[in-house]
């Protein structure tokens, strides 16, 4: 039987990268997906396409995740479709790397509103559809929340405000079924470290060269840990942050 039969999983920022693998991954798992975009609406088609070309369900529901009116409509639209949530993934994230003193105002409550405020928010939608039975919450985080890089430090400081996030609301469940990780991926080849020029940079270089498994991560390496944690086979896991990094040694 397939690990993930029947339940019903939304996935934030699910229209590229390893969002778009962890709904490939849930679909092919048995679940019903829905794939949650802010703006890409030709990539969540794509994604959906792709999953029911192979036999899948799913559909595509715009979100900012950062809009509070947008996240009760996005629950509410699934809800209209599926009538329960079983599932979700925060995936939905930004980032900017640049030096301390050009913060600015601006760019500090986009990573925060839309990396933090978000997650908080689908949380929050995600709680007021879980059954009886419970439900299962993964938050995508990422390594730079406890080993940032230069010129990293409030996209490093989002993350690790969500994996005390997950450490706080798996003791805050207790008793309620709900199960919450964090997974913490490293560096991974998706389209945005592409266009930010991330990959293929002496960064890149740099950060494989202190990875043990002395690669660049895929986004179906974080798909398949998405799966074993949405499923039964880690029912006695929560409040984990799990690196799945090739093992970074630190920088």
């Amino acid at each position: 039987m397939s690990k993930l039969n029947n339940k019903v999983a939304v996935v934030t920022g699910a229209s590229k990268g390893i969002g778009a693998a962890i709904a490939g991954y849930f679909a092919a798992e048995g679940a019903k997906v829905v794939v949650n975009y802010a703006s890409s609406k030709d990539g969540a088609d794509q994604v959906v396409q792709a999953i029911t070309a192979s036999g899948g369900t799913a559909i595509a529901l715009q979100a900012d995740v950062s809009n509070e009116a947008d996240v009760r409509r996005l629950f509410a639209e699934t809800k209209a479709a599926f009538g329960t949530l079983d599932i979700l993934v925060n995936n939905a994230g930004i980032y900017q790397y640049e030096p301390i003193e050009v913060v600015s105002a601006e760019t500090f409550h986009q990573q925060f509103n839309i990396n933090v405020l978000g997650s908080v928010l689908a949380i929050q939608g995600a709680l007021a559809l879980f059954g009886t039975a419970g439900g299962n919450i993964i938050n995508i985080s990422s390594e730079a929340g406890r080993n940032p890089l230069p010129t990293g430090s409030l996209y490093s400081a989002t993350k690790a405000a969500l994996d005390a996030l997950t450490t706080a609301l798996s003791k805050e469940f207790s008793g309620r079924n709900i199960r919450i990780n964090s997974i913490l991926p490293g560096i991974v080849d998706t389209e945005g470290a592409r266009s930010g020029g991330f990959i293929g940079s002496e960064a890149e270089t740099r950060l494989v060269s202190t990875t043990a498994l002395g690669r660049t991560g895929q986004p179906e390496d974080i798909a398949r840990v998405a799966v074993f944690l949405a499923s039964e086979d880690a029912a006695w896991i929560t409040g984990e942050k799990i690196s799945v990094s090739g093992g970074i040694y630190g920088l």
